[in-house]
């Protein structure tokens, strides 16, 4: 019997230093452990992209093969400053249509194809082929291509929380929908160390173009318990973020224990968690998907980890797996957040099933999923 092939077809940058390419090239890693012939295929947009797997693997820390295609991108996405959200829409558009064309006119088979790119999304399904498409978030577009494409009958769409999933339901009347949350490598976390009295915060310093408040946790760390007992790690970039949070601390906080790191490698990235006693998640509240519909990856590294977890109370939190155990306050609110911290040092880590929260439990109900 031939290997089913899939097609992980994109408009994602690769390599990139963003929590959805790591998202989905874990996706691809677990997948390939369960014997699936994958192929990822994404543009050749950023300066720094690159279809070289051993510069895939090398950033993002993995020894599986899968092939790699980098398609040319003539378009202004990517090129200029001006303008961007107009030329990605433009962009995204017309490489969706064409790189879906060629691909489909190739002698090149493939059984399913997955994708979180709206257009990619939309050629395929116009094109009847069966296409799982990973829905992240919401936009208009996407509302728009959902609702054209809501009789398609090999399309399938993957939620990443149930809020998602609920909130694009009347503009879509497609049954073949699941919800999958965000999962972890847990063999990563199979041996963990002795933990530290740290606490740690691990990811993008801006989201959205706009500065996570890192300040916010720094001054309720200030005036809680932990302040004269603990060290703050803070690890993540951009570096241009990373010195002036240096600089903010060194004004203002020099008599605390608190180390900023720029960006890590995965690895390292993943050894300070083990380490560490409590974990902080930080979203923005006046952004809709930060409050709505993310599933963190770190939240799940957090919870293989065995640390104790803090985070906003926003419905998109609370609906995360085990999010019982997690330790909320309120977003904006210093003393809220202080306290949260406080509680940490008197309650025990979260007891959970490593599989429920797995990526390849991920990858087997994707697979079961594309198949059935």
């Amino acid at each position: 019997m031939n290997q089913k092939k899939i097609c992980y077809l994109t408009y994602q940058s690769f390599p990139a230093e963003t929590a959805n390419s790591q998202q989905t090239i874990s996706n691809i890693i677990h997948l390939t452990r369960n014997n699936k012939d994958v192929k990822l295929i994404f543009p050749l947009r950023e300066k720094n992209s690159s279809d070289s797997i051993e510069k895939i693997k090398k950033v993002y820390n993995f020894n599986e093969n899968f092939s790699i295609q980098g398609i040319s991108h003539n378009y202004p996405f990517g090129k200029f400053n001006i303008f961007s959200k107009s030329s990605f829409h433009i962009s995204h558009y017309l490489w969706a249509k064409k790189t879906t064309k060629k691909i489909l006119s190739s002698e090149e088979h493939f059984d399913y194809f997955i994708t979180r790119s709206d257009w990619v999304f939309y050629f395929l399904s116009k094109n009847k082929r069966s296409v799982a498409f990973e829905v992240h978030q919401i936009s208009k577009i996407r509302k728009l291509i959902l609702f054209v494409r809501r009789n398609a009958p090999n399309s399938k769409l993957i939620f990443l929380n149930e809020l998602l999933q609920k909130q694009l339901h009347s503009f879509t009347s497609l049954q073949n929908s699941t919800v999958l949350h965000n999962g972890v490598d847990v063999s990563n976390f199979a041996n963990l160390p002795n933990k530290q009295k740290e606490v740690v915060f691990v990811g993008s310093l801006k989201r959205f173009n706009k500065d996570r408040d890192l300040k916010f946790l720094i001054e309720a760390f200030n005036i809680s318990e932990l302040a004269s007992t603990h060290r703050l790690k803070i690890i993540g970039g951009p570096q241009e973020s990373v010195e002036e949070l240096r600089e903010y601390v060194q004004k203002k906080y020099s008599d605390l224990t608190i180390e900023i790191n720029g960006r890590l490698s995965r690895f390292d990235a993943v050894e300070n968690i083990k380490s560490a006693e409590i974990g902080v998640l930080l979203n923005e509240g006046s952004n809709d998907h930060s409050k709505y519909y993310t599933s963190p990856l770190k939240y799940f590294e957090y919870l293989a980890g065995n640390l104790k977890i803090i985070a906003s109370d926003f419905p998109a939190h609370k609906s995360l797996p085990y999010s019982k155990n997690i330790l909320f306050y309120k977003d904006g609110q210093t003393d809220s957040l202080k306290d949260a911290l406080n509680k940490a040092i008197h309650v025990k880590p979260a007891d959970f099933d490593k599989n429920n929260i797995s990526l390849d439990t991920r990858a087997k109900k994707i697979i079961t999923f594309l198949e059935t």
